[in-house]
């Protein structure tokens, strides 16, 4: 007895021992069906809001030639980037960090032949080799919205501005917990020039500007002291720049000290700012955006406007700006160029964290509309998988146990638990050609001939969603 007692505990170490529990990479998220209930709500906002606002939707392969991303960015970008080579080839490649190259390689593939403006939307996965922390992930989901062609006017900054605008407000935010801050590539590089920072220093410290809430404080003050930086004069002067601004947007301000301010050093467009400022205030969402020129965006791409969706005054919901001359640089013609990236990491958490993402917003869509139960006699099993494949082909979400029981009381429960809007009963009624339906929102129920099912099931279900339920 005691041999054989030996050989099992061998036996179960070996088995432990050739077993390994396996998790996700770090960065990465797994969805369970509740997680991607979720997802797919805010996708499916992004995607009603995109298709509302006339953009059409596109999509490009998940990896790209590492060139796509160095072109521009160069070398230093290698070390974000997930890259790697075909075994046995030498083209190297890089799952895609953005979705902005793969779109301007895109236009400038088929540049003559697309309508102008062209309006795309996409809701890429994409892969960044960085330190996970909350809010930022190694893999993520996020909406990209452009308008490329067209007239060079802020007609598309403010139409991508609306358009992100609008998805919000759809998700339940509001201008007072959410801003759109609006900066200019041209100011503040203008405004590097005004505080010292030479021209040869301008790619770095745009850059450097980008990762100041990303990076320790001491590290920042040691990089800006190096590139011949004063933020402190700087974000003086940004300001001066931004009272002059807002009073585009009819926000009352003080006259700006001249002390903080030498216009005759500081270039200014004015008359694209306020016609950017008209145009916010026609299309209703001018409350949600004021002026922030220290917003500089870290992509060297970026020409003009730049803004980040900034939520609760410190978490970066969205960002985006003008590329004028990417399309260009990509062997198409010269084309002016406006978009934003809006991920899903940091918005879910938001709605998270302000609860609005209650069940009934997202799960809503997935509850059966009903759910069949069998009482276990022959007749009413020999029924059940028929009449679930007619309503289905009738286009019903329909649910059905798996279990063993044929307890109808317990079966209602489980009905319950799915939140299933309706239950039918096969039962001894069947013999006669009727079933029972159940409206498991009001309880109520009544038999129904099998003939005129579907009609009484619509109406059950309509009556519903009037009530709002």
């Amino acid at each position: 007895m005691k041999l054989a007692d030996d050989e099992v505990k061998r036996a179960t170490l070996a088995a432990m021992a050739s077993s390994k529990k396996f998790q996700g990479p770090r960065g990465t998220r797994d969805f369970y069906p509740a997680d991607m209930a979720v997802r797919r709500y805010i996708e499916s906002v992004w995607r009603t809001t995109s298709i509302n606002h006339g953009f059409d939707e596109v999509e490009g392969p998940t990896f790209e030639h590492l060139e796509l991303y160095t072109h521009k960015s160069g070398p230093g970008i290698v070390s974000e980037l997930f890259s790697f080579k075909r075994a046995g080839g030498e083209t190297e490649y890089a799952l895609r960090p953005e979705f902005t190259p793969t779109l301007a390689r895109m236009v400038a593939a088929r540049a003559a032949e697309l309508p102008k403006p062209i309006k795309w939307f996409a809701i890429p996965g994409h892969y960044r080799a960085e330190r996970p922390q909350r809010g930022r992930l190694r893999e993520f989901f996020q909406w990209n919205v452009d308008v490329v062609g067209g007239d060079r006017t802020p007609d598309a900054d403010k139409e991508v501005i609306a358009t992100a605008v609008s998805a919000l407000e759809k998700l339940g935010l509001g201008p007072a917990e959410v801003k759109v801050r609006i900066g200019d590539r041209e100011v503040v590089t203008s405004l590097l020039s005004s505080v010292g920072c030479a021209d040869e220093f301008h790619t770095e410290a745009l850059s450097l500007l980008d990762k100041k809430d990303k990076i320790p404080q001491d590290q920042f003050q040691h990089a800006a002291q190096t590139l011949h930086l004063d933020y402190p004069l700087l974000i003086e002067h940004a300001n001066a720049v931004q009272r002059m601004a807002s009073q585009c947007l009819g926000t009352r301000t003080d006259p700006a000290p001249a002390m903080h301010f030498r216009q005759n050093e500081v270039h200014l467009p004015m008359e694209w700012i306020d016609s950017l400022a008209r145009a916010l205030t026609d299309s209703n969402v001018h409350d949600w955006c004021v002026f922030d020129f220290s917003i500089a965006r870290g992509l060297a791409y970026y020409t003009g406007t730049v803004f980040e969706v900034i939520a609760d005054g410190e978490r970066a919901v969205a960002g985006g700006g003008r590329y004028d001359k990417l399309i260009e640089s990509f062997g198409g013609p010269s084309m002016p160029a406006c978009g934003f990236g809006m991920g899903d990491v940091v918005l879910g958490l938001l709605l998270h964290d302000k609860g609005l993402l209650p069940d009934e917003v997202y799960l809503a869509p997935l509850r059966p509309h009903v759910f069949v139960i069998s009482n276990g006699a022959e007749q009413p099993e020999a029924e059940l998988p028929r009449l679930i494949a007619q309503l289905r082909k009738a286009g019903c979400h329909v649910r059905h146990t798996y279990r063993a029981t044929r307890n109808v009381g317990k079966l209602l429960g489980e009905a319950d638990k799915l939140r299933s809007r309706t239950a039918i009963i096969l039962g001894d009624e069947l013999m006669e050609g009727r079933v029972v339906l159940k409206d498991l929102e009001g309880g109520e129920q009544r038999e129904v001939a099998l003939d005129d099912l579907e009609r009484a099931l619509r109406e059950v279900l309509d009556a519903q969603e009037n009530a709002g339920v």
